[in-house]
């Protein structure tokens, strides 16, 4: 198979909001994303997917030799090699890919967060890093907004990653993970039991409302980072935050009923918010 087309089909498969970001790009700039969103995707799939911790480490090692192998030019796998074979895909710093590898691993390692300064490296590895390849792919005016623009896609990245955190509650725990910090969940008197049960209580809507505040801010740091000569092109990254920042609305506005189901948005409403900040950055 042709290695962008397992990239795109990949993409497509996993019915993430970020998809919708990426269809107006040019191709060379779809490819690149796409590639590195797929090579993302297998990362997170060695954590979700293996269930015996010394089968993921040994899979996260191969990517980092695989990661080696990209740095020489000399890749094995459909994404890495889709992502080499694109302009702006093979300037992706090596150091930063494994960095989120090295996050992927935190996985495996924390099931539990002691406050948010543990909790913010783990975003920053699997989110913030994300968002800063993603930013260099999407381009823009190279000059003293580096660093601005560096800071607008980490503060972006940890925005959706306390959505995703906020989200994914419910499903967390059944999976044994509680993403919240732990003297938060203290602070608010919400104990793990109630998270485990599903129980929805004025105490965990107050913790949530707490995470809420958290998230907007971020968001709301973000884009007073973002340059203006930068807007065009970062599109794809306020397309994200369009969507992202409705489905955290949308949340806060049902109650936070994220123990019992997963609140999300139909694709129709994605495609209509991606068209209106494409067109309306």
């Amino acid at each position: 198979m042709d290695v962008h087309q397992y990239c795109q089909e990949r993409a497509a498969a996993s019915g993430s909001s970020f998809y919708y970001s990426f269809v107006f790009l040019p191709q060379e700039t779809r490819r690149a994303i796409t590639a590195f969103y797929a090579l993302c995707r297998e990362l997170d799939d060695v954590v979700d997917e293996c269930h015996e911790r010394h089968v993921a480490l040994a899979k996260l090692d191969w990517w980092r030799e695989e990661i080696g192998r990209f740095a020489s030019g000399t890749p094995q796998h459909p994404t890495t090699r889709a992502l080499i074979d694109t302009p702006l895909g093979r300037d992706a710093p090596p150091a930063l890919l494994l960095e989120i590898v090295d996050g992927m691993a935190m996985d495996l390692d924390y099931l539990r967060y002691p406050d948010f300064k543990s909790l913010n490296l783990y975003c920053y590895r699997v989110a913030g890093v994300v968002g800063e390849v993603a930013a260099a792919i999407f381009g823009g005016p190279r000059s003293a907004d580096d660093r601005a623009l560096r800071r607008y896609a980490h503060e972006l990245g940890l925005a959706f990653q306390l959505t995703n955190i906020i989200r994914d509650v419910g499903e967390d725990a059944r999976r044994g993970r509680i993403y919240l910090p732990q003297d938060e969940l203290a602070r608010y008197g919400v104990h793990e039991s109630d998270i485990r049960n599903a129980k929805d209580t004025p105490e965990f809507r107050a913790l949530m409302q707490f995470q809420f505040e958290r998230a907007v801010a971020c968001y709301d740091r973000a884009l007073a980072s973002l340059p203006t000569s930068a807007r065009h092109a970062q599109r794809p990254g306020l397309v994200m935050a369009s969507i992202y920042r409705t489905l955290l609305d949308e949340i806060r506005r049902d109650g936070f009923p994220v123990l019992r189901a997963r609140v999300a948005l139909t694709p129709l409403r994605k495609l209509w918010l991606a068209s209106r900040t494409w067109l309306f950055p």
